[in-house]
């Protein structure tokens, strides 16, 4: 078949109309809500009390489902872009979108139902770009409301798609892969320090399990901060804890799996035997084997060589 022959056949297609594609829902208030928030726009209602869809909205009552890309009952079965399938068979195997023009016959109001047919508008003579040699395919999308009565379907909009296929210009050969560097190991991440906190992670090098305690009222407390969250006092100081407490609440991290975490990684809520609480990582335990009302210890670990935190493990 020459060149002449084969784009012959294609251009037969120009002209042709594709059945309809229908809408999964009717136009509907919580989707026209939604989007206005979104997009940060206020819904309006007609002299109805309609909620009127914002315009930009006509395409998006017709697409396909997001996972599936399937369309409802009683939709076509044709594939509208068969052309684009032609001439990716004689290589032009390149895509660009070029056009996207919405244009409003009247108002979509929610309770309406929509559907759409295609039809293949116009292809272009060869071109040559600077993207590559191909030709410009046009394809028209007329959205309809679908009436009662049958024959008073009405006009409510339409799209022009427009999109280049074309062979590539200047294609290189891809280079050879060069050998990559093993990934650098993942490290701990490191806290966030802060004049509240430095003490306790000081402590955590030192192998002491420093909590913060206000000097007025005489409250534990864990995180550290500014101020006592009982009396509000600005005004505290840090003593040392056992380690010793009980696990009060737990959780087993299974996704996303983090680098260099273990998984499943087993987190405690620990209630020390002084009365107050903090989150660690609970170590030489099965995931599984984890009880509330456990006790645990504190033990000091070393990571990347300077970063030290206290974990807690099962004791009898």
């Amino acid at each position: 078949m020459t060149d002449q022959d084969w784009m012959t056949e294609v251009r037969a297609f120009v002209g042709k109309q594709y059945g309809r594609v229908h809408a999964w829902d009717r136009v509907n208030s919580p989707m026209i809500r939604q989007w206005c928030e979104l997009m940060g726009v206020s819904m309006k209602t007609n002299a109805e009390g309609k909620v009127i869809a914002p315009p930009a909205m006509l395409q998006v009552w017709c697409m396909e489902g997001p996972v599936q890309n399937n369309y409802p009952p009683g939709s076509t079965t044709e594939n509208p872009y068969e052309v684009l399938k032609l001439l990716e068979a004689k290589g032009f195997s390149s895509t660009v979108a070029v056009n996207s023009e919405l244009s409003f016959v009247r108002d979509v109001v929610e309770g309406e139902d929509l559907c759409y047919t295609t039809r293949l508008e116009s292809i272009s003579e060869e071109k040559t770009t600077a993207l590559g040699t191909g030709y410009f395919v046009t394809l028209i999308m007329d959205y309809v409301s679908l009436a009662a009565k049958k024959g008073d379907d009405e006009k409510v909009g339409q799209l022009l798609f427009r999109v280049f296929k074309f062979r590539p210009a200047n294609v290189h050969a891809a280079a050879p892969a060069a050998e990559q560097a093993p990934a650098p190991k993942a490290k701990r991440p490191a806290p966030g320090l802060s004049d509240d906190n430095r003490f306790f992670w000081e402590g955590a090098k030192q192998g002491k399990l420093m909590i913060q305690r206000c000097k007025s009222c005489g409250d534990l407390h864990h995180p550290p901060g500014p101020v006592c969250p009982q009396c509000h006092s600005f005004d505290w100081d840090a003593v040392e804890a056992s380690g010793k407490g009980t696990i009060y609440s737990f959780v087993v991290m299974h996704y996303p799996e983090v680098p260099p975490f273990d998984h499943p990684n087993p987190i405690g809520l620990i209630e020390l035997e002084e009365g107050t609480r903090l989150i660690a990582q609970l170590v030489g335990v099965k995931p599984g084997d984890v009880q509330i009302g456990q006790k645990v210890q504190v033990e000091f670990n070393t990571f990347d060589g300077d970063l030290t935190l206290p974990q807690f493990r099962l004791v009898a």
